[in-house]
């Protein structure tokens, strides 16, 4: 139910200035990294939306990646070096987009100290200095929520995850039969309910 909410339109274009990625542009190019973004029926959303470059080289897929590396949350982001070296291999000839295109992946970690002022200000960073195509935030409200609050008022595509989805949707101001609360950023994560259960069922 809650995952439900947190995947809703995506509007128009990812930005409105000359160096917009359009909803297309950017789907087109994320198709070719492997994200199943089709299947969730939102490339359905995409028609007649006209082509633009991306908010970096028309030929590469810029992602900001925000995650607690250090302070009190740093064991969520321990195995940040190990994966982002494995998708580093995996992505090192490029990735082939809808468009038969092959684009390069750039990825961009930035370390969120485990504090929501400092999660916000690399996330604009990111968005205004880099000008990421997407971005992605994990683990506790506290580096997620300024992330994509970030992204839903710049336009930047946000995907997020590790933590109850009712902390990220409830707890950004959404309202329980808002179905538009966010057109920007999405969220995948299970509920505090499916944590109950693996508690109880661990105890048991």
């Amino acid at each position: 139910m809650g995952m439900e909410r947190g995947a809703l339109a995506l509007s128009e274009t990812i930005r409105s200035d000359s160096q917009a990625v359009t909803r297309r542009s950017f789907l087109v190019k994320a198709g070719g990294a492997g994200l199943t973004l089709a299947s969730s029926g939102l490339l359905a959303a995409c028609g007649g939306v006209k082509q633009s470059s991306s908010g970096g080289s028309a030929d590469t897929l810029k992602i900001g990646l925000v995650t607690p590396r250090t302070g009190q949350a740093a064991g969520f982001g321990e195995v940040d070096p190990y994966i982002l070296d494995l998708v580093g291999k995996a992505t090192a000839d490029g990735v082939k987009g809808g468009d038969g295109k092959t684009y390069k992946v750039q990825i961009l970690p930035r370390d969120s100290q485990s504090s929501p002022q400092r999660a916000a200000e690399v996330a604009k960073g990111l968005i205004n200095g880099d000008r990421v195509d997407m971005m992605l935030a994990s683990s506790t409200p506290e580096v997620v929520n300024p992330v994509s609050d970030a992204c839903e008022a710049a336009g930047v595509p946000c995907i997020s995850t590790v933590l109850p989805w009712q902390a990220w949707y409830f707890g950004r101001g959404a309202k329980e039969d808002d179905k538009a609360a966010f057109k920007f950023t999405y969220h995948f994560s299970f509920g505090v309910e499916n944590f109950a259960t693996g508690y109880f069922d661990s105890w048991n």
